[in-house]
């Protein structure tokens, strides 16, 4: 049985099938997509929550769509995690393999970038509505100080600074990398972080689905109170339980608002994590394992991190064989090895030769 309707079966999801006109309409053509982001939720702590029906507006998108595994390949922290998800390549190519160590996502790699680029700036929006002030959403421009300035002794004076140091024609400087999201934060036509309350991101993301409702739009929404109730109480606490349903009511909200506007039949949903925590920790040192929620009907198998971007960019119907460079992810609408499912579905197909004989 499908990966996807196994776990609707033991979650007790039901196995129905959806309004067929809305459904139907996503299916073919989705007119938007909404990224929700679950920041540091983690993939059995939430299931457990869907098994005690604690996370009904998740449950809901799943019915009408798909839940699958997403499993993490690499650093299991925020800045690889959503910028993996919101370019498709991996760090040899954005450059940002963990929170200590990055770059700016070079210019033109992210979703919001490709969008506006395909649909044009006037006839399409790109929104982000971000919790965290740090890892996601920080937009600091890369910098190089002499060593000794007061700028940059101060920086060198924190617990943990930043930069390294380099020498050029006999002067050290301490080079800092700019934030992953330095480049691509100029896309959109809002861009807004640090918000940190879900009821602050929540609210937000409602208004601007309201401004922007009468053109074609993406958004990215991010909650982080998950994350945060995890490192400060553990992800065993009630708290961190608390937040997961929080994220759940908020998610709920945004589905309800589409529907008002008449738009939720022309969107696809998409709910994931940047990563997990370690079990019964306030850590995510090695916690590879997430989700993906969606109302999507084509969502057909489970995926990497980094195989999220792809999907949302060939629903949107770019040609991803043309894009520049080639991404690392895969769409979750289609076999992770497209060319070895083909070969295999043709071998099925044809005629086997048979042999006669003895020896």
């Amino acid at each position: 049985m499908c990966k996807v309707w196994t776990w609707l079966l033991i979650l007790g999801l039901p196995m129905v099938v959806p309004a067929v006109a809305g459904a139907q309409q996503r299916a073919e053509s989705p007119r938007n997509v909404i990224l929700i982001g679950w920041d540091g939720a983690q993939r059995n702590h939430l299931y457990e929550c869907l098994g005690r029906d604690e996370l009904p507006n998740l449950k809901q998108l799943a019915s009408e769509g798909a839940l699958v595994d997403i499993d993490i390949l690499g650093v299991t922290d925020t800045k690889a995690g959503w910028s993996q998800i919101l370019s498709g390549y991996n760090p040899e190519v954005t450059g940002v393999y963990s929170n200590g160590r990055y770059q700016p996502v070079p210019k033109g790699l992210s979703i919001f970038e490709r969008l506006e680029k395909h649909f044009g700036a006037d006839d399409f929006v790109t929104v982000a509505v971000i919790g965290k002030k740090g890892h996601c959403g920080e937009i600091d421009p890369p910098r190089k100080l002499r060593v000794g300035t007061a700028a940059e002794k101060k920086i060198a004076k924190a617990k943990n600074p930043k930069g390294k140091i380099i020498e050029e024609d006999g002067v050290e400087y301490r080079v800092i990398p700019g934030s992953p999201y330095y480049n691509m934060y100029t896309a959109l036509e809002v861009w807004e972080f640090g918000l940190a309350l879900d009821e602050k991101v929540g609210s937000r993301a409602l208004e601007l689905l309201e401004k922007y409702k009468d053109k074609p739009f993406f958004f990215f929404v991010h909650f982080a109170e998950v994350d945060a109730k995890g490192h400060k109480h553990g992800e065993n606490s009630k708290e961190y339980n608390g937040a997961l349903i929080s994220n759940d009511f908020w998610t709920g909200k945004i589905a309800k608002k589409l529907k008002e506007l008449d738009l939720y039949d022309k969107t696809c949903i998409y709910v994931t994590a940047d990563h997990g925590f370690d079990e019964g920790k306030t850590s995510h040192r090695d916690a590879p394992y997430v989700f993906l929620g969606t109302n999507d009907l084509k969502v057909a198998r489970r995926g990497q991190r980094v195989d999220v971007a792809p999907t949302v960019l060939a629903r949107f119907g770019l040609n991803l064989g043309k894009l520049e460079p080639q991404l690392d992810g895969k769409p979750l609408t289609s076999p992770a090895n497209a060319k070895k499912a083909r070969a295999a579905k043709r071998k099925a197909a044809s005629p086997r030769k048979t042999t006669t004989g003895g020896r």
